[in-house]
C-alpha cells in the first residue's frame, strides 16, 4: 500500500491535447497512488484511438471514467461521492456513460453494476486494452465488466498520453502487481501477481520523453526494488527460468544503471521501495550516478518488530536500520521519507513508542502517516480484530505527525546558506512572482522568477525555510541546463 501521491493531489481531472478527427469526449479523473495516474494516461492513449478527446467539462462528456483506489476507506468514500455527482449529471444527459476503473472496480464489481446500478462499465487494472469492446457493449445497452487479472500484461507496448502535463516530469511504469502480501494491503488482490516490463521498452520510453523536452522521470511500481526481467513472466516463476534466462536477467539496480546512462542529464526518481527488497547494490547505484535523485522513499509502516510481523513485513527494525545506515554512509546528503500506519490491530503503547523511537533514529525528511482502516478482503481483516479504539489511533497519529513536523524542519534547515539545483516545475501556489520546483532530495524550493522558465535547472541560494519549503534566490543556471 505504498503511497507515492500526496493526498492534496488526489482527484485530478486529466486532459490531453485534442485530436481534430476525434468527435467524442472523455472525462477521466484519478484518485490514489501514482500508479493510478499513470494508468489513466494509458487509458487515454487507448481511447484516443477510439475517437475520444479528453475534456475538463463533466457536462459535455460522452464517457466518464473514475480511476479508483481501495487503499483506505476515505479514498473509497471520496469516489462514491464523485459517482453520485456523475449520476446527477447523467440524469440531465442520459447518453453519458459512467465507468469505474482500477482497484475499486476489481473489489466492488458486483456491487457497482448489479446491486447499486450506479455505473455502466467496470474495468480492472489489467483489462484496459478491452475498453473498446466494453464501450461497444455499453452502447448496445448491456452492462460491461472485465476485471480479470493478467499474468503478462504490463502495457509496455502502449505509449501513454501525458495528461495535463507540465512538460517537465513524467511517470514511467516498470512493474505491475505485488507479491508481498502485507496483511493490511489490498493491492495483491486488486492488481494481481508481480510482473516486470521489458527494460528495452522502458529505456525507449525514457528516451522519447527526453526528446519531447521532459527533464525528470519517476520509475514507478508497487514495489520497484522487486523489478526483475528475465524475458517475461511472473517474478514468482523466476526460479523455473532457464540458466541463460537467469544469467541475463535484469534486476532493479541494473535497470537504474541502464536508464541513468541512457540519458545522463535526465533526473531519475523511483517509487515505491520495500525494505525487504531494497538491496545495498541499489543504494550504491543511486550514489554512483549524479542524475539519480538523492531521495529514497522507504516505507517502514511500524517501528515495532512485533507489529511488523503481524503486518507480514519481511524486515525487522534492525534490518531497516542497516539500510538507513548504509544510505547515510554512502550519501549523507540523501533524503529519506516514510509511510507509517498507526493503530494496526493489537498495537500497544509500547509498540507505538517503538515507532516514535525509530523516527527519532532516522529523522525522516517527510512522510505519509495514516490511522489504520480495515480493508475488506485483506488478511488483517480476516484474521485480526480492529481493536485499537478510534480516539487512541487519532492521538497516536497526532503524536507521530507532530514529531515528523519537527524532523521536517530539522531537515530543511540544513540547506540554509547552501546553493542547490532546482528544476523549475510550476508557478508558486502562494505567489505569481515566484517559481516552484524540487531539489534532488525532493524538497520543494521557491524563488523569484526573474527570466527563468519552466523546465530550467537553476542554482538557488537558500536564505530561509519552513518545515516543508526552501526559500531562496537564483544565482544562475546549473550545468545541467
Amino acid at each position: 500500500m505504498e503511497k507515492t501521491i500526496d493526498e492534496k493531489q488526489q482527484g485530478n481531472t486529466l486532459v490531453m491535447e485534442p485530436r481534430q478527427e476525434n468527435t467524442r469526449k472523455l472525462f477521466i479523473e484519478s484518485y490514489g497512488c501514482a500508479m493510478n495516474f499513470s494508468d489513466s494516461e494509458i487509458v487515454a492513449s487507448i481511447l484516443a484511438k477510439e475517437g475520444f478527446n479528453t475534456t475538463q467539462n463533466l457536462e459535455e462528456a460522452d464517457l466518464v471514467l473514475v480511476n479508483t483506489c481501495s487503499i483506505r476507506e476515505k479514498a473509497e468514500q471520496t469516489v462514491r461521492k464523485r459517482l453520485e455527482k456523475y449520476n446527477a449529471v447523467k440524469r440531465i444527459n442520459p447518453g453519458m456513460k459512467v465507468g469505474v476503473l482500477g482497484c475499486m472496480a476489481e473489489r466492488l464489481k458486483e456491487k457497482f453494476l448489479e446491486e447499486e446500478k450506479i455505473v455502466d462499465l467496470v474495468v480492472g487494472p489489467d483489462a484496459y486494452k478491452d475498453l473498446p469492446n466494453l464501450i461497444n457493449e455499453v452502447e448496445a445497452g448491456r452492462d460491461a465488466i472485465n476485471v480479470l487479472l493478467s499474468k503478462e500484461e504490463t502495457y509496455g507496448d502502449i505509449s501513454p498520453i501525458r495528461l495535463q502535463s507540465n512538460g517537465v516530469s513524467a511517470f514511467v511504469s516498470i512493474t505491475r502487481g505485488c507479491d508481498n502480501m502485507c496483511t493490511f494491503c489490498v493491492v495483491p488482490f486488486t492488481r494481481g501477481r508481480e510482473r516486470s516490463r521489458d527494460p528495452q521498452s522502458i529505456v525507449e520510453e525514457v528516451n522519447d520523453l527526453w526528446n519531447k523536452g521532459f527533464k525528470e522521470i519517476t520509475l514507478l511500481g508497487q514495489n520497484v526494488d522487486s523489478y526483475l526481467w528475465y524475458g517475461g513472466g511472473l517474478k514468482k516463476d523466476f526460479k523455473n527460468a532457464s540458466e541463460i534466462q537467469k544469467a541475463t536477467a535484469t534486476d532493479f539496480s541494473a535497470l537504474l544503471r541502464l536508464v541513468a546512462e541512457a540519458q545522463p542529464k535526465m533526473r531519475i526518481r523511483f517509487s515505491t521501495s520495500n525494505p525487504q527488497d531494497m538491496t545495498l547494490e541499489v543504494i550504491e547505484v543511486v550514489a554512483a550516478y549524479p542524475n539519480i535523485c538523492k531521495h529514497i522513499h522507504l516505507p517502514v509502516q511500524s517501528g515495532s518488530d512485533r507489529i511488523l510481523k503481524e503486518m507480514n513485513r519481511l524486515h525487522t527494525r534492525e534490518e531497516y536500520f542497516k539500510l538507513i545506515d548504509y544510505i547515510r554512509e554512502l550519501m549523507p546528503e540523501c533524503s529519506i521519507s516514510q509511510d507509517l500506519i498507526v493503530g494496526f490491530p493489537t498495537e500497544t503503547e509500547e509498540d507505538h513508542k517503538d515507532t516514535l523511537s525509530l523516527m527519532e533514529y532516522v529523522k525522516y525528511d517527510f512522510g505519509y502517516m495514516y490511522a489504520y482502516s480495515e480493508r475488506p478482503g485483506t488478511m488483517a481483516a480476516r484474521k485480526l480484530e480492529d481493536d485499537v479504539p478510534a480516539d487512541t489511533k487519532q492521538r497516536r497519529l497526532a503524536e507521530i505527525v507532530a514529531l515528523q513536523r519537527e524532523h521536517n524542519h530539522f531537515r530543511t534547515q540544513r540547506f540554509l546558506g547552501e546553493t542547490v539545483e532546482v528544476l523549475v516545475e510550476k508557478e508558486s501556489k502562494k505567489s505569481s512572482e515566484h517559481w516552484s520546483g524540487r531539489i534532488t532530495q525532493n524538497t520543494v524550493a521557491v524563488f523569484p522568477k526573474e527570466n527563468y522558465k519552466i523546465g530550467d535547472f537553476v542554482n538557488v541560494k537558500i536564505n530561509d525555510c519552513t518545515s516543508a519549503t526552501l526559500i531562496g534566490e537564483a544565482v544562475g543556471y546549473s550545468e545541467n541546463n
